[in-house]
């Protein structure tokens, strides 16, 4: 683990001294800004976090590819790839090194957006559960886009390449639940059961469910063995 530890805080280093890692994060903010006040000026706005819940689980499907088209894909494109399947470290560590650094630098832009709670606070009474909830869905859902990213990152060495299948297969995983509503039946169930979305609304609405927290966590661990694998096979090639 150590030099997993070691992988993952090279790796924080690099985005919080990356101006590209910065621009993502103030898109993060200037996009779930928007939707926290969006319907402020109602005449009898809620005193909730559910608009910028919402609004956060559109935005990851752009920043989380973002984030992680970088991890794999440049060191593929620089050669530095070679260097780490020779040097004495394992390839789950190498992945699982660059994963905990982009959730580290997901999770410290979300904490941004504690303001919003703040001023919840200061001029309402909300009910904090939701809002736990709520921050809880958001950590597991940007840890399951981060991870649906990171392997299509380790498959090619082209960054744009790798953030815009990232990005359909979000869009597909997000637009699931819309889909099976159309199909009926075992399938439909099924696929319902696919979207990323619809295993995050309970968590907005205050409720942490077992079943989508499993989900999230299944979600995480299969792409995280998929990238593990796709590093594994360039060692064959």
């Amino acid at each position: 683990m150590r030099t997993a530890q070691a992988v993952a805080w090279k790796e924080i280093q690099i985005y919080f001294s990356s101006p590209t890692a910065y621009i993502v994060g103030m898109m993060f903010l200037a996009l779930s800004g928007f939707f926290f006040a969006r319907d402020l000026n109602d005449p009898f706005p809620q005193a909730s976090l559910v608009n910028f819940f919402d609004g956060a689980t559109i935005i990851f499907i752009l920043i989380a590819p973002a984030l992680t088209m970088r991890l794999m894909a440049e060191e593929q494109k620089l050669g530095t790839i070679e260097l780490l399947l020779t040097s004495p470290v394992r390839d789950w560590e190498v992945i699982i090194g660059k994963y905990v650094a982009s959730f580290v630098f997901l999770i410290a832009t979300v904490s941004l957006t504690l303001y919003y709670t703040i001023l919840l606070y200061v001029f309402a009474s909300p009910d904090p559960g939701p809002i736990y909830a709520g921050y809880l869905g958001l950590a597991l859902y940007g840890g399951a886009a981060l991870a649906i990213g990171l392997l299509c990152s380790t498959l090619t060495s082209n960054q744009i390449v790798a953030a815009v299948v990232a990005m359909g297969i979000l869009l597909v995983m997000f637009f699931a639940d819309l889909a099976a509503d159309n199909i009926g039946g075992t399938a439909s169930t099924i696929i319902s059961e696919i979207s990323i979305r619809s295993h995050f609304e309970d968590f907005a609405r205050g409720i942490i469910d077992t079943k989508h927290v499993v989900y999230y966590l299944s979600v995480i661990a299969f792409f995280l063995f998929m990238s593990v694998r796709a590093l594994e096979s360039r060692r064959w090639r």
